[in-house]
């Protein structure tokens, strides 16, 4: 049993020390190697967006890109994983085909999904902010909390651009593009705040605000 334990402390210890070292890497790469970790990201939410369901009385579709948005904003933190959705919104608009049903094009922005994709961007700048920042930001519930906050802001923009695009009214646009998708993206909020408490250290990496209280 001892043995066991042991075993199971030193699995542990390295463990932290592997998450602690990649998160020092991160902070302290050049430039060139977080532009290609934001590109991974990118890409990984062209694949996620591929992952889609419709239901039959909004034409938003359930994707699974948000489990991709919220995670690039830890694990890049406060500038790139912002980055990392920008690419995906000017690349796709650009003509690569990794919008939702492999579209692409500028009338994918400007069309009923657009907004949901600039939102992606502000999500993951304002997540990647404050877990950088603050490393009481980084238990569970901490995370949870900037999770959902992150999925309102997504909501936020898509259902505004839902209002524009289709000229409802305010109540509409939230019944099309926010009421049938909540439940859902709380549940991949869950899964990823459980994910990125996994992964994320438990001390200062960077220049957090709070190292030091």
């Amino acid at each position: 049993m001892s043995e066991f334990t042991n075993s199971f402390k030193d699995i542990f210890i390295k463990y932290e020390s592997a998450k602690y070292d990649f998160f020092k890497w991160r902070f302290e790469s050049k430039l060139i190697n977080k532009l290609a970790l934001a590109f991974v990201f990118t890409c990984l939410t062209g694949i996620f967006a591929q992952l889609r369901f419709y239901l039959p009385y909004t034409p938003v579709p359930v994707t699974g890109q948000v489990f991709a948005v919220l995670l690039s904003g830890v694990i890049l933190g406060k500038w790139y994983g912002g980055i990392s959705q920008g690419l995906y919104a000017a690349l796709g608009a650009a003509g690569v085909p990794w919008f939702t049903g492999g579209k692409a094009g500028l009338q994918i922005l400007t069309g009923v999904t657009g907004g949901y994709i600039i939102g992606f961007i502000f999500a993951s700048l304002i997540i990647g902010w404050f877990t950088d920042r603050y490393i009481k930001s980084r238990s569970f519930v901490g995370l949870f909390s900037l999770m959902v906050l992150g999925i309102a802001i997504i909501h936020l923009f898509g259902v505004v651009q839902l209002l524009l695009v289709l000229g409802v009214n305010v109540q509409k646009a939230i019944e099309l593009g926010s009421l049938p998708f909540i439940g859902v993206d709380i549940y991949k909020a869950l899964i990823v705040s459980a994910i990125a408490a996994a992964i994320v250290p438990g001390k200062a990496f960077g220049n957090e605000l709070d190292a030091k209280q």
